[in-house]
């Protein structure tokens, strides 16, 4: 039953959030993220988002690179890792934006500290 809490907000609804990043959308993304049920989720949604962008006549790689910042800053420590898998996934222009925003904002150094 829980199942089926976890299933809303669906990819696409996540997608688009990404896609706008106000800070409406910024508020609805830290409460996704907050809950560990939402995370498949989050990472489908994030998954949709990038393809959609490659995809895309237009790339819009600030966009993407400030959307890589954000989410490697407000992103818990248990998601870098999953972060930085998505953004290397692909060689296009679009994952390679969102990993150098996501590169910027130090989220997997903060997450797994040099020894």
């Amino acid at each position: 039953m829980n199942a089926g809490l976890a299933a809303f907000p669906d990819r696409e609804t996540i997608a688009e959030k990404l896609s706008v990043l106000n800070e409406a959308d910024q508020s609805v993304l830290r409460l996704l993220m907050e809950n560990t049920q939402q995370d498949e989720n989050l990472m489908s949604g994030l998954e949709f988002c990038l393809n959609k962008a490659s995809e895309a006549r237009f790339l819009n790689s600030l966009k993407l690179e400030k959307l890589g910042e954000w989410l490697g800053t407000a992103a818990p420590v248990r998601l870098q890792a999953r972060l930085m898998e998505a953004a290397r996934s692909s060689q296009h222009a679009a994952y390679q934006a969102f990993r150098a925003g996501l590169a910027r904002s130090g989220g997997l150094e903060k997450a797994y500290p040099k020894a």
